[in-house]
């Protein structure tokens, strides 16, 4: 029995011998012969959950984009509860669905992203005067300097 969810399971060899001795075989069925073998390959038993991902639902029904995912769903029907008519059910929450939600969202992270691109730019523009202007500064401070030295002589 394993100890925790998705351990490894350990599987005992013994060679190739099958006898009264071993008390299970772990083996997968990979051609089904004539007869069927009682309690194993008589009665098939379906698959408990669906799909949950949008992209998966809509190739298992062959869906095209325009199509409601939603209605889609694979739901799991609940017991009556005592004095209760109506039937319930259960589905699971659609993952990766494109919603207007999710869309809007989109659109405002490219709107974030671009206002600070446009943001930085204007500040490196607004940097690079300053930095002219103060270049041009220093460069007469020097030429008035050079001047007054040489007035000096």
């Amino acid at each position: 029995r394993p100890r925790r969810k998705g351990e490894r399971k350990r599987k005992s060899v013994r060679g190739c011998i099958v006898d009264s001795n071993l008390s299970v075989i772990a083996m997968s069925i990979v051609k089904k012969g004539e007869q069927d073998i009682p309690g194993l390959t008589d009665n098939t038993i379906p698959r408990r959950l669906g799909p949950k991902r949008a992209s998966k639902i809509r190739k298992l029904f062959n869906l095209t984009k325009d199509d409601d995912v939603c209605q889609y769903v694979i739901k799991r029907p609940l017991p009556l509860k005592e004095g209760k008519t109506k039937q319930r059910f259960k589905a699971p929450k659609i993952q990766r669905l494109v919603t207007p939600a999710v869309l809007q969202r989109k659109r405002h992270k490219i709107a974030l992203k671009r206002r600070r691109a446009e943001k930085s730019r204007l500040a490196a523009a607004e940097y690079s005067k300053i930095l002219a202007q103060r270049q041009k500064e220093a460069k007469e401070a020097k030429e008035l300097k050079r001047k007054r030295s040489a007035s000096l002589r």
